[in-house]
């Protein structure tokens, strides 16, 4: 019976702590244990057993914590399809952080697709990419991953059925198609924009489905096509982790 009451506390006192940071991103040791009315010693131990759980997760330089992974797992699955644009939104802000881009999520609708979330990057040159935007789907990074991820069916309707402007070859671009499945990442360079380049990855959900397009815009200037590669890797990672939000 003793031990069922101190289970129940310890999980009380480590609910605690995760909500501390409802207002606040990034809290450390002392103020965590304060906010929750904690001692050191006991706020120390619960945040280890959170930190291995993925609930909790530690900078290692300023022994600051913040909320892990895990946690948006559980929002995910409280969320509903519409919600999911928020749910992502840290996982776009940190890839944001990291690239100095703006990052954009993109989903199909038909034969077109809309941006259903953006953050804008912090440069003083920088695109901006507003949100709710339609755009075409037969041109731009994240129209190729669209197509390319979207399953044979659709990509015939979209050969024989789109509205296509004059001069453009849907079998010129559907043979691109194959190189964006073989490398997972699209890119463009000017291609809708002049002056402004893109990359995107798909977003595969864990029932393996196409959930939606992660892309980073930006000036070409800046976004050329040796730093877009080199950015590849940095938005697979981000595209896993968020599948992993996503049935």
């Amino acid at each position: 019976m003793d031990d069922g009451k101190t289970t129940v506390r310890a999980v009380d006192r480590a609910l605690d702590l995760l909500l501390c940071f409802v207002e606040e991103t990034d809290l450390g040791l002392t103020e965590l244990a304060a906010r929750a009315g904690l001692h050191k010693s006991t706020a120390l131990r619960l945040l280890s057993s959170l930190e291995r759980k993925g609930f909790v997760i530690r900078n290692p330089v300023t022994d600051k914590y913040r909320l892990g992974y895990r946690i948006l797992e559980l929002a995910a699955g409280a969320a509903q399809p519409d919600d999911l644009s928020l749910v992502f939104l840290p996982e776009m802000e940190r890839l944001r952080d990291q690239i100095g881009e703006t990052v954009s999520l993109y989903v199909r609708d038909g034969f077109e697709r809309i941006r259903i979330q953006a953050v804008q990057s912090r440069e003083a040159v920088r695109r901006v990419a507003p949100v709710g935007a339609r755009l075409p789907l037969y041109v731009g990074a994240s129209s190729k991953v669209l197509v390319a991820y979207a399953g044979e069916r659709f990509i015939e309707e979209w050969r024989t059925g789109g509205n296509w402007p004059e001069g453009f070859q849907p079998d010129a671009f559907l043979a691109q198609m194959e190189q964006v499945r073989r490398e997972g990442f699209a890119t463009s360079f000017e291609e809708r924009e002049p002056g402004v380049a893109a990359m995107a990855v798909p977003i595969i959900g864990r029932s393996g489905q196409l959930a939606a397009a992660l892309s980073v815009s930006g000036p070409s200037s800046r976004l050329t096509p040796d730093v877009m590669k080199r950015h590849a890797g940095l938005l697979k990672e981000a595209a896993a982790r968020m599948g992993k939000l996503v049935r």
